[in-house]
């Protein structure tokens, strides 16, 4: 295999394409699972690079810039599928009853589609002349070159492979001992605060999940310590201050009076600071956006005066391909957006709303594309602000299109502009997310001498295939499970995913529409958002940017519940000692990689298997086709998941230090 990168090295191949396309169904999958569950999705690029240089090891020609293509293409699973963040609102509105094909795949792919072509001209100015950190660009780069440099690097491919099986492994067997009852799925304890008629309540919970301490090592510590100051302001102030001033009525446990107030008050302040911190985000990237268009414009001038020849290395699309494939898919958008509408009550406003829709889709695109890549450089794209960004995006959307509507308003009217927005929401986060995912693959790029139209064209793909998988699985799992906060007339299970990110979207449109929106939680939300902002400004000040706390993650932790952001919290924590334990150890880096594929494997193995769960469940018929009955107590199930989820997550930490000792050996 070659590391060298020669003035034409081996990039996009049939070889390449496949394998990426094939790792691309597959993460997919899995990460619209996790998405629906707990409302967080991952980067796939790490794992998809460590797959890709062990199976393509057999091939003595195989490049590293090969390699890339692979991670680049498959990169699109784990962006894409932040989709269902919004899509699910339109069962929970109950304008679909199943999810169609041809709407869901044509959203995302022309929404996948503009966010290359968006975030393409920032590549100078946000990539090749920035001195933004893109950990996660920069950690595929550093896989793929240590991968492909020795014996030693062959050595721990196969070994970063094996990371990934025992992972996935692991989780899938935890899973499934959940879904058999041996296991509870969540540990939780929730009591008063206080005595008397005004007491208030609170709790915590932590869902038996592998997949969730998987997220929280890949989120790392400054991610983690930041939910764990969102679980405090929520759990232990705002949700005993709130219920201690709505007490609860006779016969309402602690449990239920918790519950109650944080999914109706405090998780809308939770989305106030989101709001806030990608507003705050958005004002400060005024400068880099338009230096990124005037770096690509004297690009093009530059190599017209060459004669058109630019290096390998710094040859995009030609900006006025990017242009042209903007304008041309504005017809298929502009036929999506009309089928939408067409047959239903805005048929008579339909010309109105498909340019409004068109508008926004263009304007508000390239905004958050430009957010989310900027984001994906500054800490990442599994902590870009995607919430944020369709928080923003549903409020604008929702305004935009109530305006055209208000002429007609009723109840079938309001619900159709709801779902409206909805839908054109969609196609803006679908920019969003591929815009995210776009720069930290040119970083990748960059550092391993790829040529960026070519990885460009790689990730097209990918989003091509990404969008033929969306459909299918969500319409599996929404006849499997269902929704919380859907009618679910087709489902078979009567244990609904949260679908949380869906959830709030919805809740916003149809509050910013039927005219009952909480603006006052929103904006109480919004000022704490903006008192995080001044502390993470002045805490990143005061220690020369060596510490942070993230606002974006201090309001996830606020508006996502409990059970999801504790195993988070726990997979950071439990991260940053196994790093700390492996520093200057003889193999300790590679350690820590082994670390890093094993936590992915955690998040893949869980979440296949749930999708292959629902698979079993709509076969069957049954909403729980492999529980067993047994003796066990609630309480017993509790610990039985506690210990064995200790014993494998310590287990494979231990693994990974001997593999990583073995391949430096």
């Amino acid at each position: 295999m070659s590391i060298a990168a020669p003035s034409n090295p081996k990039e996009i191949t049939v070889r390449g394409i496949i394998l990426g396309i094939l790792i691309t169904l597959v993460f997919t999958a899995a990460q619209v699972y996790l998405g629906l569950k707990v409302g967080l999705t991952f980067a796939t690029s790490i794992p998809a690079a460590v797959i890709s240089m062990a199976l393509l090891s057999a091939f003595k020609d195989a490049t590293i810039q090969e390699n890339n293509i692979v991670q680049t293409i498959a990169s699109a699973a784990g962006t894409l599928a932040s989709v269902i963040f919004v899509l699910p609102g339109l069962l929970m509105i109950g304008w679909w009853a199943k999810v169609p094909f041809w709407p869901t795949f044509g959203a995302c792919a022309i929404g996948g589609v503009l966010g290359v072509m968006y975030t393409m001209p920032l590549r100078r100015a946000l990539v090749s002349q920035s001195d933004l950190p893109y950990p996660e660009g920069v950690a595929a780069a550093e896989v793929l070159k240590v991968g492909m440099a020795s014996r030693a690097g062959a050595a721990e491919g196969k070994a970063g492979l094996w990371a990934v099986i025992w992972g996935s492994v692991a989780s899938a067997v935890f899973a499934a001992g959940a879904a058999v009852k041996l296991m509870a799925g969540e540990v939780a304890i929730y009591f008063r605060t206080g005595f008397g008629p005004s007491a208030g309540a609170t709790g915590i919970g932590a869902s038996s999940s592998l997949a969730l301490i998987g997220a929280g090592h890949l989120m790392g510590i400054t991610v983690g310590i930041a939910m764990l100051a969102g679980l405090v302001i929520a759990w232990g102030i705002m949700v005993p201050l709130m219920t201690s001033l709505s007490p609860a009525a006779a016969g309402v446990d602690a449990s239920a009076h918790a519950l109650g107030i944080w999914s109706k008050e405090v998780r809308m302040m939770g989305a106030g600071v989101i709001g806030m911190a990608a507003i705050i985000t958005l004002a400060g990237l005024a400068k880099p956006i338009f230096g990124g268009l005037k770096s690509a414009m004297e690009s093009a001038r530059k190599a017209k005066l060459n004669g058109g020849v630019l290096d390998r290395t710094e040859q995009d699309l030609p900006i006025f391909v990017v242009g042209l494939v903007t304008l041309l898919s504005m017809v298929p958008a502009g036929w999506l957006l009309s089928s939408f509408l067409q047959g239903g009550p805005l048929g008579s406003l339909a010309v109105p709303l498909v340019v409004v829709g068109i508008g926004y889709i263009l304007v508000a695109g390239i905004f958050a594309a430009a957010v989310c890549g900027y984001m994906a450089g500054l800490i990442g794209s599994s902590n870009s602000p995607v919430s944020g960004i369709a928080i923003l995006t549903i409020l604008g959307a929702a305004l935009s299109v109530g305006m055209v509507g208000r002429s007609i308003m009723g109840p079938e009217v309001a619900q159709a502009l709801i779902a409206y927005a909805l839908f054109v929401t969609t196609v803006v986060l679908a920019v969003a997310v591929i815009g995210n995912d776009n720069l930290q693959d040119l970083k990748t790029g960059q550092l391993v001498d790829a040529t960026p139209w070519k990885q460009q064209v790689g990730l097209l793909i990918g989003v091509v295939a990404g969008s033929c998988v969306v459909p299918p699985v969500l319409e599996l799992l929404n006849h499997a499970n269902g929704f919380v906060g859907a009618p679910n007339l087709n489902s078979i299970s009567d244990q609904p995913l949260a679908a949380p990110q869906a959830l709030l979207i919805s809740t916003l449109a149809k509050g910013v529409i039927g005219g009952q929106l909480r603006w006052d939680l929103l904006g109480y939300g919004a000022i704490v958002g903006l008192v995080l902002v001044l502390i993470n400004f002045a805490l990143k000040k005061s220690s020369n940017n060596k510490y942070s706390l993230p606002p974006l993650g201090v309001g996830l932790a606020i508006y996502l519940p409990s059970a999801v952001i504790t195993p988070v919290c726990i997979g950071a924590v439990a991260g940053y000692l196994f790093d700390r334990a492996m520093e200057h150890k003889v193999g300790g880096d590679t350690a820590k990689r082994l670390g890093v594929l094993v936590m992915s494997g955690f998040i893949v193995g869980e979440s296949l298997f749930n999708v292959a769960l629902a698979g079993l469940i709509v076969v069957s018929g049954k909403g729980e086709p492999l529980a067993i009955a047994n003796s066990l107590s609630e309480a017993q199930t509790m610990v039985v998941a506690l210990i064995f989820g200790i014993a494998m997550v310590w287990g494979l930490y231990r693994w990974s230090a001997k593999s990583g000792r073995s391949v430096a050996a």
